[in-house]
């Protein structure tokens, strides 16, 4: 079959356009618009997600980032680190309400380059509320009216020449705006009423310098952004950022500290026991494996904390001494809980925001506290129905039915003489006539092995002594 030479061009063109194609591969179709959905509590987990999802758009060389909202709000403490995060974002950030940006939403929409509303869409009501629902005391409102103010005033000023040749200064969103939704008592004309916190609507909203359009989905808002070419990727969380978030819950945390100093503490208090020791261990691996996995926590931070607990074992159970062991052990141990919650490098603490430092030490603080507390409850509930019921004697023996309290022999040894076989602090053994007993330090709070010793009295099947001699 013979073959033109008009066929054998085409065929030439085909197989030089394969060969580019094969050595050269298409770059990515158009600019690139990152979707992170924020469309549930303000939380520990969302928090992650927009961090993750930050850091990701970034790295992957996106155009803007879209924040596709539908929440009621959450904590204050997360929607704040949010908000700080997008006000610092190197990438243009756009708040896209589908339906509802309430309280913590409000803010973090405020905090955004621009904002778009679906029709029948809401943001405000930021008013800072407890578990029940009522208003926090007024101190929390006061904090939360100067940020949601702050933000707002971020987004600048717009400056208009009149024809009388007058410039005027408008901001670009109203911060009082921003402030009526969280303060009740600011009341702007034909907006919002004294007595009512503000919410806007989609209408309102655009209105007011509050959203830049209505919109009915992320498309649209690309349209008006003036991209022609572009394609829309959105941050998919994985199973381990679900269950970070949660482990790394302000709340769960100071509970898992509560579980570490209770246990510890309790399993010293009552050595064999196992259980409070357990609970202890695994509340620790729960606590510093997430933030381990973070870099959050160092490795010479988890030692910290082992060290610290080998202190305070030392000091219950091996070494005399004035606590010099505890204390150090106890101070160690609160560091190392407090270190691995702040972004510390090694010795470097320039990159911790002071409002992240007392938060960790609000936090690790209040499980201590909770801590001591449940064990002043377990020591009162020892003995009657609760947990730790089964740790209890619940059996009476009586004497007129054949049992005796203390051996009688115990009552003879009273006024003898012998020597401390262990370190008595304040209990131990000690040696007479050739025999072991058990004996508690009677006036002091330890006494050297080896030291002269007078039995006083007996009581509970031991023996309380006191020194011959002094101890220097």
């Amino acid at each position: 079959m013979d073959i033109t030479e008009e066929e054998m061009k085409r065929f030439s063109s085909i197989a030089v356009c394969w060969l580019i194609l094969s050595l050269f591969p298409l770059a990515a179709a158009g600019t690139e618009i990152y979707k992170i959905n924020l469309k549930k509590e303000i939380g520990s987990t969302t928090w992650r997600y927009v961090r993750q999802g930050m850091a990701e758009a970034q790295a992957r060389g996106a155009g803007c980032v879209v924040l596709h909202m539908n929440t009621y709000g959450g904590t204050v403490v997360h929607a704040d680190s949010i908000r700080t995060l997008l006000l610092n974002a190197p990438l243009p950030v756009y708040a896209f309400i589908d339906n509802n940006a309430a309280s913590a939403g409000a803010l973090i929409a405020i905090a955004c380059d621009s904002i778009y509303m679906r029709p029948g869409a809401s943001i405000g009501a930021a008013t800072v509320v407890n578990q029940t629902g009522d208003a926090a005391p007024d101190k929390y409102q006061s904090y939360m009216r100067a940020i949601i103010r702050s933000t707002a005033e971020t987004h600048g000023q717009d400056t208009t020449v009149t024809p009388a040749g007058d410039t005027l200064l408008s901001w670009r969103r109203d911060p009082l705006i921003a402030e009526a939704m969280v303060d009740e008592q600011i009341e702007i004309p034909h907006l919002s009423e004294a007595g009512k916190v503000l919410t806007l609507t989609a209408r309102e909203a655009v209105q007011n310098g509050y959203c830049e359009a209505i919109v009915h989905h992320v498309g649209e808002i690309a349209d008006r952004l003036g991209y022609t070419d572009y394609v829309i990727e959105e941050y998919r969380p994985r199973l381990f950022d679900e269950v970070a978030g949660f482990l790394t819950n302000p709340a769960l945390q100071a509970l898992l500290v509560m579980i570490i100093i209770g246990g510890i503490w309790f399993e010293l208090q009552t050595p064999g026991v196992g259980f409070p020791l357990a609970a202890a261990l695994i509340a620790a691996l729960i606590y510093f494996t997430p933030l381990y996995i973070e870099g959050f926590a160092a490795g010479w931070e988890i030692l910290l904390f082992i060290l610290g607990v080998i202190l305070l074992v030392l000091e219950f159970l091996v070494i005399p001494g004035f606590g010099v062991a505890g204390i150090s052990g106890a101070l160690l141990l609160l560091a190392a809980l407090i270190l691995a919650l702040i972004g510390n490098i090694d010795f470097d603490f320039t990159p911790v925001a002071p409002l992240d430092a007392s938060r960790s030490i609000l936090t690790v603080l209040t499980g201590a506290i909770l801590g001591f507390a449940a064990l002043l409850l377990l020591a009162r509930k020892i003995g009657t129905k609760g947990p730790f019921y089964q740790l209890a004697l619940h059996q009476t023996q009586e004497p007129d039915e054949g049992f005796v309290g203390v051996p009688g022999e115990l009552h003879s040894q009273v006024g003898r003489e012998g020597i401390t076989a262990t370190v008595l602090h304040p209990s131990g053994k000690v040696h007479i006539d050739g025999q072991d007993y058990d004996a508690i330090a009677l006036y002091s709070t330890f006494i050297e092995k080896g030291t002269p010793v007078r039995v006083v009295r007996t009581e509970n099947a031991q023996l309380y002594v006191t020194p011959i001699q002094p101890q220097p």
